[in-house]
């Protein structure tokens, strides 16, 4: 694990998505596991991986699963933001290796600036952010996940499943213009006829 000298989050390098031979095992298995459930991946293999991905809706606990193995398939390369909690001891260091990135959310002081630093400190970085932030009904959607992007001058690549039509994956990439209300505004468009595994948990 490595620790940027200018931030104090900390990401683990050597992750899930690529670890040597353990990697495109767990792609291969991911790829079955999907089709076995029916699921079809949306999107495709991209060389430039310096990009915020958002997925939503976020209303089940399976989400997460579910789309670590289209990222898998996908060949993607990211870290997630998910509560201090979770990288408690005797799971942090697997959370890690999941590419999770431990906020501790009683402290919402610096972690844009501190993310934006990690796109600065590293020529390839994506972060998965869940725009609700939640997996419970939500009526706003937080917007650090824009204003790292913004920060960061990266685009934004809207990931979302779909129960409807048994889809998940990577849509579009957004590119913020500096004015969050009116691009949030659209970047949930694209979202509103996505329906979530627990569609009563949606806004």
């Amino acid at each position: 694990m490595s620790e940027s000298k200018k931030s104090t989050i900390k990401i683990m390098h050597r992750t899930v998505f690529n670890t040597p031979v353990l990697t495109p095992l767990l792609r291969m298995i991911s790829s079955v596991l999907l089709r076995l459930g029916g699921w079809r991946t949306i999107g495709k293999h991209t060389d430039n991986q310096r990009f915020v991905l958002i997925g939503a809706p976020h209303t089940s606990n399976w989400d997460f699963p579910l789309m670590l193995m289209v990222v898998l398939k996908l060949e993607l390369k990211l870290h997630w933001m998910g509560k201090s909690s979770l990288f408690m001891f005797p799971f942090g260091g697997i959370m890690r290796w999941l590419g999770g990135i431990a906020i501790d959310r009683s402290q919402h002081h610096g972690v844009v600036e501190q993310v934006v630093q990690q796109y600065q400190d590293n020529p390839h970085m994506v972060v998965l952010v869940p725009p609700e932030g939640t997996r419970s009904k939500v009526k706003e959607w937080k917007t650090g996940f824009y204003h790292i992007a913004n920060n960061a001058g990266v685009p934004i690549l809207m990931g979302y499943l779909d129960v409807a039509r048994k889809e998940a994956g990577l849509a579009d990439f957004f590119y913020p213009t500096g004015n969050v209300e009116q691009d949030i505004s659209a970047i949930r468009q694209f979202y509103k006829d996505k329906r979530g595994i627990r569609p009563e948990n949606a806004d």
